[in-house]
């Protein structure tokens, strides 16, 4: 049977919460793909370019803007959920705390979420955050995919040989990683990225009558 085809184009504002203790809408159901990075890491404008739409996700030219939890439909079981930016080292400490215990928070609770995608500036990847995040998800069996964002400001080979160490580097770490290189300027990336995507957000028998079930059903 050919897998169901997903329309990212079709992505639509949802709802947006402070924390996941606030995540009344949509219930934990369904399947969600989560997008994290670092504040400067062109996470919104990757959202944007995904989905085809230039202000689905809002941008600034001042990272660690976004302080909620952005929730976006694909269609009634689907969602693709924006997290905030952390590490960014102007955000003052008490925003980074309340940051890091609401990922923390969305990440260990909420069992329809299918997969990781994690924004990385290829010019600065895996940095201690990042792979606390990879860490973390391969712990608990999600796959992740690491998107080196703002490609287009290396040359060919060097952009190339990032990626390659960068795959070589996540080895280590065990887990279902994919690394690949990702610019939202010059659309690079953006059909390899949503043909993982496909794949995470495929139908699972154990989560197609989870509207009947009363207990917790891991993803």
């Amino acid at each position: 049977m050919s897998d169901l085809k997903i329309n990212f184009e079709a992505a639509t504002f949802l709802t947006s919460a402070p924390d996941i203790s606030h995540m009344h809408m949509p219930a934990d159901l369904g399947y969600e793909i989560a997008f994290a990075g670092r504040s400067n890491a062109g996470k919104s404008s990757a959202l944007n370019t995904i989905t085809r739409q230039k202000t689905l996700a809002r941008t600034s030219k001042t990272p660690g803007r976004t302080q909620l939890i952005n929730i976006f439909s694909l269609d009634p079981q689907r969602r693709l959920i924006d997290l905030p930016g952390y590490g960014f080292a102007k955000v003052p400490l008490d925003m980074k705390i309340k940051w890091q215990k609401s990922l923390s928070e969305y990440l260990q609770s909420r069992q329809c979420l299918r997969g990781l995608v994690i924004m990385m500036d290829i010019r600065h990847p895996l940095k201690e955050l990042d792979v606390n995040m990879i860490r973390w998800a391969v712990a608990s069996d999600l796959p992740v995919l690491g998107l080196l964002t703002k490609c287009d400001k290396l040359k060919s080979g060097a952009r190339k040989a990032t990626v390659l160490k960068a795959r070589k580097d996540c080895k280590e770490f065990g887990g279902n990683i994919t690394i690949q290189a990702f610019s939202s300027l010059k659309i690079i990336g953006k059909s390899e990225a949503i043909a993982v995507m496909t794949q995470w957000l495929q139908p699972d028998d154990e989560l197609v009558d989870l509207t009947d079930v009363d207990e917790n059903i891991e993803s």
